[in-house]
């Protein structure tokens, strides 16, 4: 099973925001061949809330679009028990996806699906600390959301 936990600070999230990323998230999981049963949370906030978490828990004092908190880092440790994977959090400004969204001319809901499963990737390891490590990942990134139909066109 995969459950993915959804929490809405700004008051503006819809449904089908939901229903889309849970969906595209499954198909990545899929995608990255994660088979064990998994768990993690996806929440939405302001440019005030994702600064104060930038701020407080990355050092960094300034607005982003979208931070990641791995909950492990040898996923290892829990095999052979019984318990689904807690792959960590993700937090998504909605205010920075709606600019985005805007500045490279695609919709609203594929910012929002380019940002969870960015974070996504990232709670799988993935980084783009490096170059190489970032062709690594935004291939993998446009290869999963091309794959799952959600391109820059819509």
């Amino acid at each position: 099973m995969f459950t993915i936990d959804f929490t809405d600070h700004t008051g503006e999230v819809q449904n089908e925001w939901y229903q889309q990323i849970e969906s595209l998230l499954t198909f990545a999981k899929e995608s990255e061949q994660i088979e064990d049963d998994a768990e993690l949370s996806v929440s939405f906030v302001d440019k005030a809330e994702i600064q104060a978490i930038n701020r407080d828990y990355r050092d960094k004092d300034k607005v982003t679009d979208v931070i990641s908190f791995a909950f492990e880092e040898d996923e290892t440790v829990f095999e052979g028990m019984d318990m689904p994977r807690v792959l960590g959090d993700i937090i998504i400004c909605t205010d920075v996806a709606l600019e985005q969204a805007k500045q490279y001319n695609h919709s609203f809901e594929r910012e929002l699906g380019f940002l969870a499963l960015h974070g996504f990737l990232h709670l799988l390891g993935y980084d783009h600390m490096t170059e190489a490590e970032e062709k690594e990942m935004f291939k993998r990134q446009e290869e999963i959301l091309n794959a799952f139909g959600l391109t820059r066109d819509i």
